[in-house]
């Protein structure tokens, strides 16, 4: 067999030579076309390797490169254009942009210091936001927006309001990259994304089948229905875009990613833990394979590495229901029922609380002989009998496809029953997206009064004036101090930027 295929692979190294350097060219121009970069830039660079350093030829392998996040792949490159002659702003802006990629963003800003080009300032917000400026990073896509129609910098730009949380600026780049690039791969893709943010799901997937036949090597549209059918909890669905997706890039993060995902919500914990078990060291506490792998763990009798796996990400993230509840299900399976009880109480406490957290603090309530324990078991049985988790449930699908009136109704509902923060933040969310600001405030007003430190609370309470434009200068205030208290948050530091930006602030 280890000769057979020694020969096949000689075959097809004779083959590869019997082309010449132009054919490679072609190849590479279609594969360009068709978004399979890696393909091209092994072709280009083996037309390079038979031309010698041509600048045109280095100019589309350094765009590739740069495409592909391959910061040493063009800085090299660029070297390489240096030797050939080319000099000026062009190789100026190749070399800023694989600084950002390699981690230099402060030898990018020096290098783009003087060029006002759309590319510059596209350069400039990329910077920006890996030395964590997002505000800086805005306003440099405002300016290079500004400045002309360029492609990557309105895609770029629209990423940036996407994951803000404004939708409706993010599709007016959208539109404007549509237009100066009507066959482009970008803004197929970013479409997709808004609509899926904004409930449209059917529109999503039309818009991400098209995009999947016409590149049918390229992951990401399978990845996005994927993710897409989760949302709309149809995991059959799911699974089968992520195997076409493992057809195309098997070992791709993103698609391994789904992968383990979608066997925990199966129950296969031996297939997470295979599939992870070598990455143990250095998953992210708080990433979602991070946190999978730790209930695969509990969930294969290894509590106390799960408690301790789980410890982290709350203590990290103290608002995450999911770790919080998972921890309290591993201290009560190593024992600890007093730990258990005080980590599940803020959820169980909650209105919001469903079968799995009050049947969990009952348990624990009962093992330290609590006299929670029946107030709990009542409302266990309530829970299971009555209309609150309906209520729940539609809440939560109405947040997900940004159906505000229901969410609305939902949540108002729920905060006519008890004072709760997460009703009170999630009905102050679905009224500012209603344009009702000042009903908004006082729900968010009152979620903050009730956990006022709470980076969450803080945020919604900033959120819902600056969006409204009512009283905004607190409203940004109260963002920065949400931004300040969870300097991981990303959505908090893009809303301060975006309404700051906004206020010239």
């Amino acid at each position: 067999m280890k000769k057979h295929l020694l020969i096949l692979s000689a075959v097809a190294l004779l083959g590869a030579c019997g082309e010449n350097a132009d054919q490679k060219i072609a190849r590479a121009r279609q594969e360009i076309a068709e978004m399979r970069l890696g393909a091209a830039k092994v072709d280009l660079s083996a037309a390079l390797a038979e031309k010698g350093d041509d600048p045109a030829l280095l100019r589309m392998l350094a765009a590739v490169q740069l495409r592909m996040g391959d910061g040493d792949g063009a800085d090299a490159t660029a070297a390489r254009m240096e030797r050939a002659g080319l000099k000026g702003a062009e190789l100026t802006l190749i070399r800023a942009e694989a600084a950002v990629l390699r981690g230099r963003a402060e030898d990018a800003l020096a290098l783009v210091a003087q060029d006002n080009s759309p590319t510059a300032w596209r350069i400039r917000a990329s910077s920006k936001l890996a030395l964590k400026d997002p505000e800086g990073a805005l306003a440099a896509l405002r300016q290079g927006a500004a400045a002309g129609n360029d492609a990557l910098l309105l895609r770029d730009y629209a990423k940036f309001l996407t994951e803000s949380g404004d939708l409706d600026g993010a599709a007016q780049q959208v539109a404007t990259l549509d237009r100066i690039a009507p066959d482009g791969y970008d803004a197929p893709m970013l479409k997709a994304d808004i609509a899926a943010r904004r409930g449209r799901m059917a529109e999503a997937h039309a818009v991400l089948a098209k995009l999947a036949e016409r590149y049918p090597a390229v992951v990401e549209p399978w990845v996005a229905r994927a993710e897409i059918y989760d949302m709309e909890g149809k995991l059959d669905e799911a699974i089968s875009m992520t195997a076409k997706a493992a057809d195309i890039a098997p070992t791709d993060p993103r698609v391994v990613a789904l992968q383990v995902q979608f066997a925990s919500m199966k129950g296969d914990w031996e297939k997470v833990r295979e599939t992870l078990a070598d990455q143990e060291s250095t998953l992210d506490p708080l990433s979602t394979n991070g946190l999978t792998y730790a209930e695969a763990m509990l969930r294969l009798n290894h509590p106390e590495q799960a408690r301790a796996m789980f410890q982290r990400a709350v203590t990290r993230s103290p608002n995450n229901p999911y770790s919080r509840l998972m921890l309290a299900q591993a201290q009560m399976a190593t024992g600890d029922a007093v730990a258990a009880y005080a980590t599940v109480k803020p959820l169980s406490d909650s209105l919001l609380a469903g079968p799995p957290e009050l049947e969990l603090a009952e348990m624990a309530a009962r093992a330290i002989e609590s006299p929670d324990a029946g107030r709990l078991a009542q409302r266990l049985a309530a829970a299971k009998a009555g209309t609150s988790q309906g209520l729940v449930r539609q809440g939560e699908k109405a947040l997900a496809t940004q159906d505000w009136n229901a969410a609305a109704a939902a949540y108002g509902q729920l905060a006519a029953m008890g004072d709760d923060a997460e009703v009170m933040k999630r009905l102050a969310m679905a009224l500012s997206h209603l344009g009702r600001t000042d009903e908004a405030i006082k729900a968010a007003d009152r979620a903050r009064a009730l956990k006022p430190e709470d980076p969450d609370t803080t945020y919604m309470a900033g959120y819902v004036r600056a969006a409204g434009g009512k009283d905004t200068a607190t409203g940004i205030a109260l963002l920065k101090q949400a931004s300040e208290a969870a300097p991981q948050n990303v959505t908090f530091r893009r809303s301060l930027a975006r309404f700051s930006v906004a206020q010239g602030g």
